[in-house]
């Protein structure tokens, strides 16, 4: 009979230990879901703080490059730049790697958008200030005209000098194979099957005689088959018409200036030999080189 109350005494403990545990469990169970779902509450909410800081620099953008005469090449880049940013965040799945990766390129973006905006304002503030000693220099040439002929022809003589060393000269042109991945991030290759675009690249040397201003640049590139590839558009020079690849519109002050453009390729352009790189300002050629791709 003793044994028998001791057997009881055993399996009601056995079974309240059983209970408890089955207690513990299931508020663990419960716990452990809220976190999960808080965890995930959490992302999306900064991925929707990352979105709106992306729209904000975007809105940032577009009203500088509005309000700013001259179209920064490296402004367009970096507008760009953030909407392929957000369209990315916007397609993704939030999770803890991706949004440290965004928040590390917004602030990148922030840094380099405060440099940007500083360069832009410099060179709206060098626009207006030229365009001004440009209108006072053109009051004063006729004046002198009206006054002195002598001065007329000695005047036309000099701007014959000035305007043959006012002419851009580029060095150091290269060009080379990339692929532009989705990331905006750019791979050079010597491949024609990888690569999607044609990078050229070159130097304005500093001329203290050539005009400042804004200036566009027409690149051609003549692939092996001896066809123009990228816009294939054209513009007429008085008796000549000019077929290019891409333009570049750079603003110069007289100082040196490297500049790069990315040209677009067709596939069935892109095939493997020698491809002719030719710079125009204007009508004129003013700097060539070769490619080689496999």
């Amino acid at each position: 009979m003793e044994k028998e109350k001791n057997n009881d005494l055993k399996l009601k403990w056995l079974i309240g230990i059983l209970a408890l545990l089955f207690v513990a469990l299931t508020v663990f169970t419960v716990k452990l879901y809220q976190d999960s779902q808080q965890t995930t509450t959490n992302l999306e909410i900064q991925k929707m703080d990352i979105e709106q800081e992306l729209e904000e620099l975007l809105v940032n953008y577009n009203i500088a490059l509005e309000e700013n005469e001259i179209k920064d090449r490296d402004l367009l880049a970096a507008r760009d730049r953030i909407e392929r940013l957000l369209d990315s965040v916007k397609d993704s799945q939030a999770n803890v790697d991706l949004i440290r990766r965004y928040r590390a390129e917004i602030n990148r973006l922030r840094s380099e958008k405060e440099v940007l905006f500083r360069r832009a304002d410099s060179l709206q503030i060098v626009s207006e200030m030229f365009r001004t000693q440009r209108d006072s220099t053109i009051v004063a040439l006729d004046e002198t005209v009206k006054k002195v002929d002598s001065i007329s022809l000695q005047n036309e003589a000099l701007a014959q000098v000035v305007a043959k060393g006012a002419v851009l000269k580029l060095s150091r042109l290269k060009g080379e194979g990339v692929l532009v991945r989705n990331n905006g991030r750019i791979v050079e290759t010597d491949r024609t099957r990888r690569a999607d675009k044609i990078r050229t690249c070159f130097t304005i040397n500093a001329n203290e005689i050539a005009e400042k201003g804004d200036r566009i640049l027409f690149i051609q590139i003549i692939n092996p088959r001896n066809n123009v590839i990228g816009e294939k558009s054209t513009v007429s020079f008085e008796d000549k018409i000019l077929t290019y690849s891409a333009t570049s519109n750079i603003f110069y002050d007289n100082e040196e200036l490297d500049v790069c453009v990315l040209v677009n390729a067709a596939e069935a352009d892109l095939v493997p030999g020698t491809y002719y790189i030719h710079v125009f300002d204007g009508p004129r050629m003013v700097s060539s080189s070769t490619l080689d791709l496999r």
